[in-house]
């Protein structure tokens, strides 16, 4: 069981037993979505009397902006659903997205193509040819068409139509005074700005459990029918685009090719239904002051809300997705009520952490990077879905997700205690269980094999990384473990247990007895670096470690689920290849050839398996010299954002708690002005996800420890006193 004596740190060293079981008690019930951990307590509350004051921690990093940014959003969501906004507090200039899990298009096959005449590439695989997809040499257009459909959608703009006096438009140069507010306690977007030489308000928010934005606009110019909502439906972005559709997501100059219509329900209500091709989804809308909905004479699938006589017009906007009625919009007060009151439970329940009585002036930096990464991860990343790189801002990657980033978009919610979030997508591999195991059969292994890149049906995306990469098989392990500690009942262990030992079949089944006697990784093997050439690649230490890991944590579930350990599981742990070591230290893979000088890019795999992961088969003097190595020679402008949360553990594991820190605010490590982590990488967007998931990870692991590690509070911050530490209901790493 996880050591508790650290998730109250601040308050006085280890908690009482009945202490200790209430808090037990509110996670159980944050699990359930019910936690407010600051006030559930009850009882002897002396105990709380030095407690983090939450509410100070999150206000102090409000977002407050004065420009706008036309690149990227403040965003108001859900999880599941979020709506980016420019300086108007809609998407008036800026045409941002909104977004959800169920929001996706498909174009057409090519002619006479199927999905089932996709073959792929034959790969010598231990001396069997295998087809994985990689590529079809004889289908380049179906190649390019599985990679690229479906695509996630842009569900619609909403903005503000805004006529000068003498009745031209408005461009955002005419915007005088803007000011912006995103209140984080609330979940609530205030805009305000001076057009015409009149004040306009915008106040934006999002239903904590429908997917529906609620918009309140005052301004004298309402009344004078010089301010106006509209809502503007795109085509989707086609295939054929490039991979990346950021910063905006959407055609709209392409009306001929999809249609809409709106069908008026009495009263202040209606619906819109929009059709793309074989997509079919709808917006309810409820609204107060404006008298009628009309269809812009222009744009065929713009709609305005006009007429009334109020300075006030209140709407909102409810997105479901297919072609029967959606139900009625909840109002624009029961929305603001809604966020006004799951936010500040979200706030007090599970992790956190004040670094303000710090004297290294860097407290603030990280601390405000800590609590915004909660924030938008929560907005973009806690849906029924894996997250893809970029969440709910814009699309990566076509907008799929990507398993093996699972790990880094979501673990974090385990640390920080978060599991009702967590919980909404854990269930993917349930899903894609029947998928994974036709995969694993397929090319002639058992148990169940996971894609990468991959839709939410489990279809994979073809490409050598993509087909080829295995360190995202034994992230289901890891997550059931963590699930396990926080909740070690036999009810944890039966969830998980049919995906689990699938996984473990295939690890097992995967690996290959070598005439040496060894069991071998690949080839073909595509490393979580993806700098190799998977035709020659076997034994990579990351994978190599994983799968130790793996094998391990799947024999303790038999044994805790009272079974005999496997025993052919057991002769690959037994006998499975050691890390790979050059000249004292580890290596990308085994055989490498100039290792530091060619081989040194991308994500630095030597050091992770004493990192993110806790250290199977790792020898740890190797490790620092490894790590050294890399300190060396590792070019910082080739990293990832979620690399430099990956060398923190490596170097809090290593006893370095300086170096961990650093790296946690380094330069090339970027967080935006509102929050947002750069991909710290050329030539992929921002925002890139996995670099707030590592890094709240990484923060947890620095406060509450991890598995073996130093029994001391905050193990992964300096000594020194520069750094004073107070944190609550984190949870210890693995």
């Amino acid at each position: 069981m996880i050591n508790r004596r650290s998730i109250l740190h601040g308050m006085g060293g280890t908690l009482a037993a009945p202490l200790a079981a209430r808090v037990l008690a509110a996670e159980e019930a944050q699990r359930d979505g019910e936690a407010d951990t600051t006030s559930s307590a009850g009882g002897d509350d002396s105990a709380f009397e030095d407690r983090i004051d939450r509410h100070a921690l999150v206000s102090r990093h409000d977002v407050h902006r004065t420009t706008n940014d036309l690149e990227l959003p403040l965003q108001v969501g859900n999880g599941r659903f979020a709506f980016g906004a420019d300086i108007t507090g809609l998407q008036t200039f800026a045409p941002f997205a909104t977004m959800s899990d169920w929001g996706w298009h498909s174009d057409a096959l090519p002619p006479g193509k199927q999905i089932e005449d996709y073959r792929g590439t034959i790969w010598d695989t231990y001396g069997r040819p295998v087809y994985y997809w990689t590529g079809d040499a004889d289908q380049p257009e179906m190649h390019h068409w599985l990679r690229e459909n479906p695509h996630r959608i842009n569900l619609g703009r909403i903005g503000l139509t805004l006529t000068r006096s003498d009745g031209t438009q408005a461009v955002e140069s005419d915007l005088t005074e803007t000011r912006q507010h995103l209140e984080l306690w609330t979940g609530r977007l205030h805009s305000r700005f001076v057009f015409d030489g009149h004040a306009v308000e915008v106040e934006t928010t999002c239903d904590p459990e429908t997917d529906t934005v609620a918009v309140r606009v005052t301004s004298p110019l309402v009344q004078q029918g010089r301010l106006a909502l509209y809502i503007d439906l795109p085509y989707a972005t086609a295939a054929g685009q490039d991979k990346f559709s950021a910063p905006y997501v959407g055609f709209w100059d392409r009306q001929a090719d999809h249609a809409s219509e709106v069908t008026r329900r009495g009263g202040r209500r209606a619906t819109l239904t929009h059709r793309l091709d074989d997509t079919t989804y709808q917006v309810g809308l409820a609204w107060r002051g404006p008298s009628r909905i009309e269809r812009d004479t222009e744009r065929a699938h713009r709609y305005h809300l006009v007429g009334g006589r109020a300075d006030t017009v209140a709407a909102s906007f409810l997105f479901a997705p297919g072609d029967h009625p959606a139900a009625t919009a909840p109002s624009v007060d029961s929305v603001e009520r809604a966020s006004a009151h799951w936010w500040p439970r979200f706030w007090r329940s599970g992790g956190a952490v004040d670094l303000s009585g710090s004297a290294d002036p860097r407290w603030r930096e990280l601390e405000r990077r800590i609590v915004l990464s909660q924030y938008h991860l929560a907005v973009n990343e806690a849906g029924n879905e894996p997250p893809q790189e970029s969440g709910l801002v814009n699309n990566g990657w076509y907008g799929k997700f990507h398993l093996e980033m699972y790990w880094w978009h979501a673990a974090h919610y385990a640390l920080w205690n978060r599991w009702s979030l967590l919980d909404r997508s854990t269930d993917i591999y349930r899903r894609l269980l029947p998928s994974a195991r036709d995969r694993a059969a397929e090319q002639g292994f058992t148990g169940a094999r996971w894609p990468k890149m991959t839709t939410a049906q489990g279809r994979e995306s073809p490409n050598i990384p993509t087909a080829l990469l295995l360190w995202q098989q034994p992230h289901a392990l890891f997550l059931a473990e963590l699930d396990y500690r926080a909740h070690p009942e036999r009810e944890t262990l039966v969830r998980w247990q049919e995906v689990l030992f699938a996984t473990a079949d295939f690890m097992a089944s995967f690996a290959h007895r070598a005439p040496d006697g060894r069991y071998v990784l690949g080839p073909p093997v595509m490393t979580a670096n993806e700098r190799n050439d998977s035709a020659t690649t076997s034994n990579p230490a990351f994978e190599l470690s994983y799968w130790r890991f793996g094998l391990r944590v799947a024999q303790q579930w038999r044994e805790r689920l009272g079974l005999e350990r496997d025993p052919h599981w057991d002769e690959v742990l037994t006998h499975l290849a050691p890390l790979p070591v050059q000249d004292g230290v580890y290596v990308l893979y085994e055989g490498v050839e100039n290792m530091w000088t060619e081989h040194n890019t991308n994500h630095p795999d030597p050091i992770a398996p004493y990192g993110m992961l806790p250290g199977d088969g790792v020898d740890v003097e190797t490790m620092r010299a490894t790590a050294a190595q890399v300190y060396r020679t590792w070019p910082v402008d080739d990293l990832y954002s979620w690399d430099f949360p990956l060398l923190a553990m490596n170097a809090a594991r290593l006893g370095d708690p300086a170096r961990a820190v650093d790296y946690l605010l380094h330069e090339r490590f970027g967080f935006t002005e509102s929050g947002l982590p750069a991909s710290g990488k050329s030539g992929v967007p921002s925002p890139y996800f996995p670099g707030a998931g590592g890094l709240l990870y990484a923060v947890a692991m620095l406060c509450a420890g991890w598995t073996d590690g130093p029994d001391d509070v905050a193990p992964g911050f300096p000594t020194d006193g520069g750094w004073t530490v107070r944190f609550e209901g984190l949870a210890p790493a693995l």
